[in-house]
């Protein structure tokens, strides 16, 4: 009788449904591609209002990203600045419409590091203003309390990190 009582717990142990766990994955999946797609629409509308029109949502949150630092082009995608593949482009418009300074690298000639003029901490403060409301709204409506903030922080950087794993493994 005591071995079964010890037993009782792992036999009701549901086996996990791995058809609902990947239709949930791939729920997960969309919605991340999507609130991508989202924040770049936000971005542009509120630039859109503000009638900043020479640059686009992605040079933007570049911007933002950057913030006070000095960074090669390289290290934008390293940082987790940077999410696209047409780095070089974004850049070379950035510095043509004086929102960035660059200059060669004095320890690799090769490298280009990058920073933002007065003109391209303007647009990060419009980006910052713009996520500040984005917070209190959310908060002050009831859609998303700290602890609900934390939870998703903490399941997405574990899908972060079992992916950034499973690339480690390719190579």
């Amino acid at each position: 009788m005591a071995q079964n009582a010890m037993k009782q717990p792992e036999e009701q142990a549901a086996p996990m449904d791995a058809t609902a766990f990947l239709s949930g994955y791939m729920e997960h999946l969309a919605l991340i591609e999507r609130l991508h797609r989202l924040l770049l629409d936000v971005v542009k509308d509120e630039f859109e209002r503000l009638r900043i029109i020479d640059i686009n949502s992605v040079q933007a949150l570049l911007l933002y990203n950057i913030g006070e630092n000095e960074v090669t082009a390289g290290e934008l995608k390293t940082r987790g600045y940077y999410q696209g593949s047409n780095v070089s482009y974004n850049l070379k418009k950035l510095v043509d419409a004086g929102y960035m300074h660059h200059q060669k690298c004095a320890v690799d000639r090769r490298a280009v590091r990058v920073s933002l003029t007065e003109k391209g901490r303007d647009v990060r403060m419009v980006v910052a203003q713009l996520f500040a409301r984005h917070a209190m709204g959310l908060q002050s409506k009831g859609l998303l309390d700290i602890d609900e903030q934390e939870d998703i922080n903490r399941a997405m950087r574990r899908v972060e990190r079992y992916w950034t794993d499973q690339i480690r493994f390719i190579y």
